[in-house]
């Protein structure tokens, strides 16, 4: 499925070579690894590739924010380039050529002829030593559907499997790229804030709280386990887990969606440290207050989408990887 575009971009660095515009480039380059901050080696580019989160995607405003994109590029004085495309999933990524519904157009940079994954390895080659940073947000929309599923956690390991094989590739092939053109880019994959918690408390009148815990399950033992291994499979890669980073107003502390509670697979029972959450007018587990501060998730029909607060909350877990 995606072996021949790891072929392509193998270690001769064909497809790249022939995508270059500037002659000369050492094939043999080492990636340095400095802090990409102001007053030092700065290079020029961002790269965003990936989802809607990677996107900045915010319903239901007309014009979407920033998202995490535009202060990261700022606070780490680079210019975006955003491939991100809404709804993509790890395989589209690798094989779709273009992105639907014109949203290039809107988000970013237009790729009509090619692949969301091609069209950042042709720029890393035709800006040779000139990236600073590539972030990923990508693989919800894999799992999306098993939401619906009868029996969830099967099927979220299934789409896991083919989450970590694609991200393998696309990690390696950027890996291969950045490499091979001298970049000191630093490689930042990220997960999801576990929406699907919110289950315990929306919809009104119809919660699944057994959805909730299995949620929870299926982000600890099988999504997030797979990204972090493809993240840190190369030298300059990290992952930033989103779904165990706690919001406790505004700062870092104790992990969300994962905190020292438990939950019953098979009742959706949850023990554990709760809080008042105002807006359903119950106690409810932190995490499941924390996806519902962040997203809107329990207020928006579902939207899966951070509000302005959670892509800050987000953008703050990326420069703190940086050491920003």
């Amino acid at each position: 499925m995606t072996g021949t575009l790891a072929t392509v971009v193998g270690a001769a660095g064909i497809m790249l070579a022939g995508l270059m515009v500037a002659p000369g480039v050492s094939q043999a380059v080492t990636r340095a690894h400095h802090a990409v901050r102001a007053g030092k080696a700065v290079p020029d580019y961002y790269l965003s590739l990936g989802d809607s989160y990677s996107q900045g995607y915010q319903t239901p405003t007309v014009d979407n924010s920033p998202g995490y994109t535009d202060t990261v590029a700022k606070k780490e004085h680079l210019v975006l380039e955003n491939f991100g495309c809404g709804g993509a999933t790890t395989t589209s990524l690798l094989e779709t050529v273009g992105c639907p519904g014109s949203q290039e157009a809107v988000y970013g940079v237009a790729y009509p002829g090619t692949t969301q994954e091609q069209a950042a390895l042709a720029f890393i080659a035709n800006h040779p030593d000139k990236i600073g940073l590539v972030t990923v947000s990508i693989g919800g929309n894999d799992v999306t559907a098993c939401a619906a599923n009868p029996d969830p956690i099967p099927c979220v390991a299934t789409a896991s499997a083919t989450i970590k094989a694609n991200v393998d590739t696309l990690v390696a092939d950027l890996n291969t790229a950045l490499t091979t053109y001298g970049d000191s880019a630093r490689l930042v994959g990220l997960t999801y804030p576990d929406v699907i918690l919110g289950d315990d408390v929306f919809p009104a009148g119809a919660t699944n709280p057994v959805l909730a815990g299995q949620s929870a399950y299926a982000f600890d033992n099988l999504i997030n386990p797979n990204l972090d291994l493809a993240y840190t499979s190369v030298p300059y890669g990290s992952f930033v887990d989103v779904t165990d980073a706690s919001y406790v107003k505004g700062k870092i502390s104790a992990p969300m969606g994962d905190d020292t509670g438990s939950w019953n697979l098979a009742t959706g029972a949850y023990t554990g440290p709760t809080t008042k959450f105002n807006p359903f007018g119950k106690t409810v587990p932190e995490s499941v207050a924390e996806v519902c501060s962040l997203t809107n998730y329990c207020t928006l029909q579902g939207d899966i989408h951070p509000n302005p607060k959670g892509y800050k909350f987000i953008t703050g877990l990326i420069l703190s990887d940086l050491g920003i």
